[in-house]
């Protein structure tokens, strides 16, 4: 078992997505168990040498890049910054399983993303000091990133805004028909706005090749989810017609992440890690 936000979760080994709103609690998917060995039946398969390094890299950099601007911004050089602490995995793993083509709208802890995609140090030291080459000329408040060539929507501060607007933009990419997907990251507080239901019905209802990415780690800042809402965890959005959801065990979201995502073009996910 695992503790999971509202009581403790069995773990299965198959990844078997749940279309209807159930009485029972969603159990935690994973592939490997306590020892690092691979679940019976788990369809995993290993991700090359290469890729790997990449991916551990990247990670280890996230770090580094947020230790070094979260000590910038105590010492008062820049106003305001957010760590990723944690929620490396989260980052890079959804931006290994994507396409260059896909959308990503953003929260505020996925600049990994944008690292993955290309974005470089120098460029994010550009916008949380807006100096002169900043993209957004030093007008967005320090962490709202964005990159028009790497197809990652500018950070917005409001809470939950960008779920509707990624619903939105993977429906003209329904459109277009182009073969590509949009992917949103949110956390637990999230799900308590009206955006998040809306865009949830509106992406059943357009059948939006969209990815609602929950940071689900049962808090929203000081909030827990118990005094948010009633369902079991964020991924009861199944119960809205057309949302497939899953819920993921945090240690291994680079293996269960990348086999999931690949799959969200015919449809749409509810994830919640």
């Amino acid at each position: 078992f695992v503790d999971f936000p509202g009581g403790k979760l069995s773990f299965v080994g198959e990844m078997n997505f749940l279309p209807e709103s159930q009485r029972e609690r969603i159990n935690c998917y994973r592939v490997l168990d306590d020892d690092g060995g691979t679940i019976y039946s788990s369809r995993f398969q290993e991700v090359s040498k290469e890729l790997a390094l990449k991916m551990y890299s990247n990670m280890v950099t996230l770090q580094i890049m947020d230790t070094i601007f979260y000590e910038a911004q105590r010492q008062g050089r820049i106003s305001f910054y957010l760590t990723s602490n944690g929620e490396e995995a989260i980052n890079i793993a959804s931006a290994a399983a994507l396409s260059a083509q896909d959308i990503v709208l953003p929260q505020y802890r996925e600049p990994g993303v944008l690292l993955w995609r290309g974005f470089t140090l120098q460029e994010f030291a550009n916008q949380l000091f807006g100096n002169k080459l900043d993209y957004g000329k030093g007008r967005q408040m320090p962490i709202h990133y964005g990159s028009n060539r790497l197809n990652y929507f500018t950070v917005s501060s409001p809470i939950a805004t960008q779920l509707p607007q990624a619903v939105g933009a993977a429906y003209s990419l329904k459109m277009d028909k182009k073969k590509a997907c949009a992917i949103t990251y949110f956390g637990d507080g999230g799900t308590s706005e009206g955006d998040f239901h809306a865009a949830l019905n509106f992406a059943a209802v357009t059948e939006a090749p969209v990815i609602f990415f929950c940071r689900n780690n049962g808090w929203a800042i000081s909030t827990p989810t118990a005094e948010q809402f009633r369902s079991m965890n964020c991924a009861s959005a199944q119960s809205y017609k057309g949302i497939l959801a899953r819920a993921l065990y945090k240690t291994q979201l680079l293996l269960q992440v990348m086999e999931l995502l690949p799959a969200v073009r015919p449809t749409e996910y509810a994830v919640s890690g």
